[in-house]
Formats: structure tokens, sequence, C-alpha cells
């Protein structure tokens, strides 16, 4: 993370807010007024393009890019992606379904929409991502006597799907479920030689931040994933990894979260490779003893015989 990322959150700012302030005496009068009314109206400029958004607020679409090289950015692309970063803390599921409603776009044209976001989702993951950060967030997984990983509601699947994964390759780790007080409780146990992992995005659920904040007190090595560097839990946690779930979608995009999680996984494996070895050759034996995977052959008719 840059220190001007750094400074604007722990300044409880996002980039595009940073960037605004520091430009603003330098901005013209008609410039203020025209970012003033993109960051006004979330639900209106959140999946626009330039042109799209030259077009709402009538004028050309050089306005908007030159508009927007007055605060630093050199692609409207990087403009984007701060933009929605920025309305992150407030755009619920229902604004974001509605601002998707507006748009005259057929079906096709909207799924073709909620792919493009993942892959902008995807890339700019591979942009931002801190290969050190991943690796001391491994060693840290490493060292850790017990790892709770903290996923509420949606969040659910990627804390199952990190503690399955770190629990192949031999962690202590834990994706608890059910009330704040299952949660809670087993927080209350964890000490310093332990590792809390708290997934949450946007606003953040309570229960979430309330258990990295919680765990911190106790002093508890914390990480946090979420979408931005200013969601309350990069706030709570030590350290934070950052994945875009941006989307045209209710429920979020969960692709680049998980494709962070796959670079976790290949981090944790390689900070032991022959513990993991070892133990992915005995889960691989006691699979083929075990005939856990489903093995038969076709028949003359084209039917399933088991084996």
């Amino acid at each position: 993370m840059s220190a001007k990322r750094s400074n604007a959150a722990r300044n409880g700012q996002t980039r595009l807010e940073a960037r605004f302030a520091v430009s603003h005496n330098k901005l013209s009068p008609s410039r203020r007024k025209l970012l003033h009314l993109i960051l006004e109206n979330p639900e209106d400029t959140y999946f626009l393009s330039s042109r799209e958004l030259a077009k709402r607020y009538d004028v050309d679409a050089a306005t908007i890019v030159r508009t927007i090289q007055a605060l630093g950015y050199r692609k409207f692309a990087d403009f984007l992606s701060d933009l929605r970063a920025h309305f992150v803390t407030r755009i619920t599921p229902y604004a974001v379904l509605k601002a998707a409603s507006r748009e005259k776009k057929t079906l096709g044209d909207r799924i073709r929409q909620s792919l493009d976001l993942d892959m902008r989702n995807l890339q700019a993951l591979h942009s931002r991502i801190d290969p050190e950060q991943i690796r001391r967030f491994a060693q840290r997984v490493k060292n850790a006597r017990r790892i709770l990983i903290v996923g509420i509601d949606l969040a659910a699947a990627l804390g199952w799907y990190l503690s399955y994964g770190l629990m192949t390759l031999g962690f202590n780790a834990e994706a608890p479920v059910g009330s704040t007080g299952n949660v809670q409780r087993r927080v209350r146990t964890l000490t310093k030689k332990d590792l809390l992992i708290a997934i949450s995005f946007g606003p953040c659920l309570r229960d979430t931040v309330e258990a990295a904040q919680r765990a911190k007190q106790q002093g508890v090595p914390t990480f946090g994933i979420s979408d931005t560097e200013t969601t309350p839990i990069a706030r709570a946690c030590d350290e934070c990894c950052v994945a875009s779930i941006a989307s045209s979608s209710f429920g979020g995009s969960y692709v680049a979260p998980i494709a962070l999680l796959g670079a976790i996984f290949v981090a944790c494996a390689q900070t032991q490779t022959a513990r993991s070895l070892k133990l992915l050759r005995r889960s691989e034996e006691e699979d083929r003893m075990d005939h856990r995977w489903f093995e038969a052959t076709l028949d003359k008719k084209g039917n399933w015989n088991s084996e």
C-alpha cells in the first residue's frame, strides 16, 4: 500500500475523496460542480462509461476526461475503480439493482456487463496485489496455533472455502457459523499465538467488525479481507487485503475474492512445501482407497455402469 493510500485510509477518506481535497482549489467552478454531481449521485453513475457519464450530465466526453485528469488520473478506468470504491460504503443491494435496472439494456447486455465487471475486478486485483503482503500473511498462518475465520452472510462461503483449504494444508483453521454468541465465544478463547481473519465488504457486518475489534483488544493478530482500504474491517485489522466485489448483481461479485484466496493457498503451501506435499499425498491415497471419486464406464447404449 502506498503512503498516499495509507494516509487516506487513516483519515477515513477514500482515494477519490483524497484526490478531490488536494485538487479542489485548482479546479474550475464548473469542474467542481460536475464532480460534486457525480459523487453525490452514486445510483446514477455507478455503472456508466465516460461517454454515458457525459450524456447523463449534458457535457461532452472530452470534458469528463479532462476533469478526471485534473484530479491526477491518467485513465478513466482508474477513476472508475476509485469511484466504485468510494460508493462501496453507500450502495445497498437495492440501490445496485435499481441503478442497473434504469439502464436501457437487453438481458444479454446485462449478462455481459456482469461478466465485464467480474473481469475488471480481477484485473484490479492483479494490478494492485502485493505479493510481499501475501507472503507475510502466509507466514502468520504458518506460525498461528489456531486460526479463526469470521465470514457472515454471503461471506460465510468465502470463510468456509478458506478454512477448508487451510485445513487441507494442515493448519488448524475453522470458520464458525451460527449466532453472534457462537462467534464471540470463540473469539474470547483466542490468544496472541492465534490468528483471526475477518471477511466483510462495503459497510461491513457489525458482528464481523466487532469480532476483529475484540480480537485486537486481546492482542490477537488480525487480518482482514475487504473491498477498499477504508472499510471498517480494513480499519479494525492489523493488515488487510483488498478485492473488489463491484457488480450489477444485488449479491456482489466474489470472483476477485476467490482469486485472492487462491493466491493465499499458493503462498501458504509454498511456506512449507515438504509438509504440504506429504499431506496432499496422504489425502490422495486415502481418497483412492475409499473410492471417493465417481468411477464408471459407458456401455454400448450410452448408459453409465458404476464400478
